[in-house]
């Protein structure tokens, strides 16, 4: 999950058009669920759920498309009563994308009034607030993708999202199914795109592909042709890229040209399954170009069902109201968007177990209510999870993102597949992605 990782980017996608009108709103959102769809209005104290991403910068589409989840699930929250009769409501952190914004922005967060919890949290400033979050013991679900995560335990840290190695073996995966034999590899040079790199280099050659160009691209540069003549002179038969803000327009264009006019194909991450990063890599090479030689690896997430249904409901309500208003619906299949919707359930409904708001006290909860115990009975929903544990049930929480499997580190990856977007940028499953092709890649 930009969600980086950079989400997981967590994760890291373009910034929005609307951002100057996203930002305003996003100072503080609550829920805005009428009070006649409630079945009882929540009359507590709010609390609060801080969204600690980027919102301005290269990686400032990540803030926003999380906030879209934020809203989303709070609504819904605060029409079924609230948790424990208390509203919960939206809070935007900026980090800029930058570990030396982040940090001073996380403790004037904190010093403001410390959140219910947290969601957000990129590859880009992971490493430097997540300990924060520990030592004021919150809560976190993040997006971030580094590895550092895999196998360092911080008690407070849930990701939803597999590490950003995996998704180099996802990308690599790809790459053998289509039978490319030369693959070149453009990543941006912030720190949630870096950590693609090395894995992807390892995962190519078990896999026997050569690695034929590996060019690191200036966020904050204006052309990249030097880059893309190289990436074109050294011949591949596709690109495996993740670049942020303009970054991967300008580039994937600047290579179009240099290549008489013909798009390489490109092979993505999950960040750039997003509407802000389709409208601007189409306007540089074409619709019709992105339709026919573009693929990207992304979490498998349900597209049908009660689960679904509940989600996507809650998701496009927000349209118009909180982050881009072009191509919505591809918000929906946003690791950001599915997995901190997830996230964001499944502390509600740990509060509601625990009957507290307290984070000792709730936080055991996400555990059990995420992976079940025996005897749960199965919800997709927050109101249906509600109900059923004010009747007295366990329960076991399935959300979008399917069911959970937390290790030790509080890691829950899931399996991949294959998208691509159709010609009007809709969002198309093409294929699926065994764990045994992951293994045998090095996972």
């Amino acid at each position: 999950m930009q969600e980086r990782r950079s989400t997981r980017r967590a994760r890291r996608m373009l910034l929005p058009a609307t951002m100057a009108a996203v930002l305003a709103l996003a100072a503080f959102v609550g829920s805005s669920a009428s009070a006649s769809t409630s079945r009882a209005a929540p009359t507590g104290s709010q609390l609060t759920i801080a969204d600690v991403a980027p919102f301005t910068g290269p990686d400032g589409a990540l803030g926003p498309t999380y906030l879209v989840a934020c809203t989303a699930a709070t609504a819904v929250i605060n029409a079924d009563g609230g948790v424990l009769g208390h509203p919960l409501g939206c809070k935007s952190v900026d980090t800029r994308g930058d570990p030396a914004d982040a940090v001073p922005a996380v403790h004037q967060m904190f010093a403001s009034g410390a959140p219910a919890f947290v969601i957000g949290c990129t590859s880009d400033e992971a490493a430097a607030v997540v300990p924060i979050f520990g030592q004021n013991h919150t809560v976190s679900f993040c997006m971030t993708g580094q590895s550092e995560f895999d196998h360092v335990k911080y008690p407070y840290f849930f990701r939803l999202v597999p590490p950003d190695l995996s998704e180099s073996y996802a990308m690599t995966a790809i790459a053998q199914n289509r039978h490319y034999k030369r693959i070149a590899l453009a990543f941006g040079n912030d720190i949630g795109s870096q950590t693609f790199v090395q894995p992807a280099i390892a995962a190519l050659k078990k896999a026997g592909i050569k690695l034929v160009a590996n060019e690191t691209l200036d966020l904050n540069a204006t052309t990249f042709r030097t880059e893309a003549a190289a990436v074109v002179n050294a011949h591949p038969q596709a690109i495996m890229t993740e670049a942020l803000g303009p970054t991967e327009a300008s580039f994937i264009g600047e290579v179009k040209q240099l290549n008489g006019g013909k798009a390489i194909p490109m092979i993505g991450t999950s960040a750039t399954i997003s509407p802000d990063w389709y409208k601007s890599v189409a306007a540089a090479v074409g619709k019709q170009t992105l339709a026919s030689g573009f693929v990207a690896d992304n979490l498998v997430t349900e597209t049908s069902g009660p689960a679904y249904s509940a989600f996507s409901k809650a998701m496009l309500a927000q349209k118009g109201k909180v982050g881009s208003t072009g191509n919505f619906a591809t918000y929906l299949t946003s690791p950001g968007g599915v997995h901190l919707y997830d996230g964001i359930n499944l502390a509600a409904l740990a509060m509601i177990a625990a009957h507290s708001t307290s984070t000792s006290a709730f936080m055991p909860w996400i555990l059990k209510i995420g992976d079940g115990v025996p005897g749960a009975t199965v919800v997709h929903s927050f109101d249906q999870g509600a109900a059923a544990l004010k009747a007295g049930k366990k329960i076991r929480y399935e959300g979008p993102g399917g069911p959970t499997n937390f290790d030790a580190y509080h890691d829950s990856a899931g399996l991949f597949q294959t998208d691509a977007y159709t010609v009007s940028g809709a969002v198309k499953v093409t294929g699926n992605i065994s764990v045994t092709q992951l293994r045998s890649l090095g996972l």
